[in-house]
C-alpha cells in the first residue's frame, strides 16, 4: 500500500528534502544541493515566491520508507501574464515504481485542479531561478549546480501518465582555446561602432551596485520566454543574498550603452565536485570545498546571460563571450558549461559555432490537460 502524506511539519519537510539524498546516494553524476537552501524553498516564511505562488508538497511512503516526493505550484503572476490557468509539478523524485509515480501525480493533479488549473506542466519551479526540466539526455555527464540530474526511468513513468513534450532545453560543453586575432579585431570594431562600454568587475562591492540593474534587465530580456514571470524586489533581494558569497567578480562582464546596462554575463567556477564533497552541508567542511573550488577552476559555469531586447542585433553576446574568454584563458579555465537554452533559440546556439563544443544534455518540460 502506498501512503501519500502532505508536507506540514518540520519533520515532514526534512523527509521531503532528505529523500533525494537517499535516492542518489553515491551516484557519480548527482550534485547535492544544500539541505538548508532546500528547506527554505518550501515555506512562505523563507521563500518570497509565496507572495505570488500557492504551493503544496507531498511524500510517498511504502512499508515504512519514503519512496517518492512531488510538489505542485500555481504561479499566479505567470498565469496572469499568459492569460491561462496553469499548474506546475515540481521537485518530483521517485524509486523505479510506476505505481508510486501514479499516486504522487494523482494527488498533485487533484490539488491543482481544485485550484482551478486547466493543465499541468513541469518539472518547473516557483520561478526560472529554480531548476527546471527533466533530464532526458546526458546522464553520463556531471551537471552544473544550475542543472539537474534524474534517472532515465522518470521519463517513461511521466509519459505513461499521459504527459507529452511541451519544450526542451539544451546544454553545451565548450572547450576554451586561444582567441583568433581576427575575432578580437571584430569585437573591437563592434564596440567602437556602437559606442559600447565594457565593464569588468574587480571587487564584490561593485557587484552590489549592479545586481538590481541585472535583475531589472533580466525582466526585460526574459519577458517573452515560457515559464517566466517578473522578479519582484523581494525575490531579487533573496537571490542576491543567496549568491553573493560565491560569485567571483572577475567572471562577470557587463556592457553599457549610453550609460545604461545593455547586456551582462555571469560565470561561476564550477562547484559541482565541491558540492558533492559537501553532501548538502556547509559545515563543518563543506564551505572549505567550495572555497577551494572558487580559487583554481578548470570549468566555468555560465549562470546567466541577459541582453536588452532593444540591442539584440548588435552582437552583444559575442562581445560578452569574447571578453570573458580572455579572463578564462588568463586563469587556466579549459571548459565552459552552459545552462539550458530553449532548443528553438537558434541564435543562441550559433554563439558556439566557432568553438569546439558538444550539445551534451537535454531537459524537457512536459504538459498534460486536466
Amino acid at each position: 500500500m502506498i501512503d501519500i502524506r502532505p508536507v506540514i511539519t518540520d519533520k515532514d519537510c526534512r523527509a521531503f528534502v532528505d529523500f533525494q539524498f537517499k535516492l542518489y546516494q553515491n551516484h557519480p553524476f548527482w550534485v547535492p544541493p544544500l539541505r538548508s537552501d532546500e528547506v527554505k524553498q518550501l515555506t512562505a516564511k523563507t521563500n518570497p515566491a509565496f507572495f505570488f505562488c500557492d504551493a503544496q508538497f507531498w511524500t510517498a511512503w511504502k512499508e515504512g520508507s519514503c519512496v517518492g516526493r512531488i510538489g505542485a505550484i500555481v504561479n499566479h503572476d505567470y498565469n496572469k501574464k499568459i492569460g491561462k490557468e496553469m499548474g506546475r509539478f515540481t521537485r518530483f523524485e521517485v524509486i523505479d515504481d510506476v505505481e508510486v509515480t501514479k499516486a504522487l501525480f494523482e494527488v498533485a493533479e487533484k490539488w491543482l485542479s481544485d485550484k482551478g488549473a486547466k493543465a499541468i506542466h513541469g518539472p518547473l519551479g516557483f520561478t526560472n531561478l529554480d531548476n527546471q526540466g527533466l533530464l532526458i539526455e546526458g546522464f553520463e555527464y556531471l551537471p552544473s549546480i544550475a542543472s539537474v540530474m534524474h534517472f532515465p526511468y522518470y521519463q517513461k513513468h511521466i509519459e505513461e501518465l499521459g504527459y507529452s513534450k511541451e519544450n526542451d532545453w539544451v546544454e553545451f560543453l565548450i572547450k576554451i582555446e586561444e582567441i583568433p586575432e581576427k575575432a578580437t579585431r571584430l569585437v573591437e570594431i563592434i564596440k567602437q561602432r556602437n559606442n559600447l562600454e565594457v565593464i569588468h568587475l574587480k571587487e564584490k562591492k561593485e557587484m552590489v551596485l549592479y545586481l538590481n540593474e541585472v535583475f531589472y534587465l533580466l525582466n526585460r530580456a526574459f519577458d517573452e520566454l515560457p515559464y517566466v514571470s517578473p522578479f519582484s524586489d523581494e525575490l531579487i533581494k533573496s537571490a542576491t543574498q543567496k549568491y553573493m558569497d560565491v560569485l567571483v567578480p572577475k567572471y562577470i562582464v557587463m556592457i553599457k550603452k549610453e550609460g545604461q546596462l545593455a547586456a551582462f554575463i555571469i560565470g561561476l567556477p564550477s562547484l559541482s565536485k565541491a558540492m558533492q564533497k559537501a553532501n548538502g552541508h556547509l559545515f563543518p567542511f563543506g564551505f572549505l570545498h567550495i572555497k577551494k573550488a572558487l580559487k583554481k577552476p578548470e570549468v566555468l559555469d555560465l549562470l546567466l546571460t541577459g541582453v536588452d531586447p532593444h540591442y539584440q542585433k548588435l552582437g552583444l553576446p559575442a562581445i560578452l563571450i569574447s571578453e570573458l574568454q580572455h579572463t578564462m584563458l588568463e586563469n587556466g579555465i579549459k571548459y565552459v558549461e552552459t545552462t539550458g537554452m530553449f532548443e528553438t533559440n537558434m541564435k543562441g546556439a550559433t554563439t558556439w559555432k566557432n568553438y569546439d563544443h558538444i550539445q551534451h544534455k537535454r531537459r524537457r518540460c512536459f504538459i498534460k490537460q486536466l
